[in-house]
């Protein structure tokens, strides 16, 4: 069996980060170990005990940090799984999350493009039954 457990996130530094993900989304810190050399292991997750995670990995060089907000050409990055649209749509814009459209319903549900504080677009999406 495989599984994908995690994917990478450039940001400009750690505890930002951290504290965006956090504060603003939910999500739990699951691990954040030293590594030396300023180095973390961060990984951030919106449900601890289950599913994937985003590295948090901080820019290194000046080609990373080009990446920060734009790691997908300007396409949606990531796509958050709701089982209540409404709860956290309005939870996300009472934490200041920007939202760039309106809520939307498709054949396959509920979803509205916000981005985060870095510029990265995400996908709050709740699946029709």
């Amino acid at each position: 069996m495989r599984s994908l457990f995690l994917v990478t996130l450039v940001v400009p530094d750690y505890d930002a980060a951290i504290a965006w993900y956090r504060d603003a989304l939910g999500f739990a810190l699951a691990v954040d170990d030293r590594l030396g050399d300023g180095k973390r292991w961060v990984v951030m997750k919106p449900d601890p005990t289950v599913g994937a995670g985003i590295l948090l990995a901080r820019a290194g060089d000046d080609e990373e940090r080009k990446a920060i907000g734009n790691q997908t050409g300007g396409r949606v990055s990531f796509f958050l799984k709701t089982d209540d649209f409404a709860r956290d749509h309005s939870l996300y814009r009472s934490h200041g999350v920007e939202f760039i459209e309106e809520p939307r319903h498709e054949d396959y549900g509920t979803v509205a493009v916000f981005k985060d504080v870095f510029g990265n677009f995400w996908d709050l999406i709740e699946h029709r039954q």
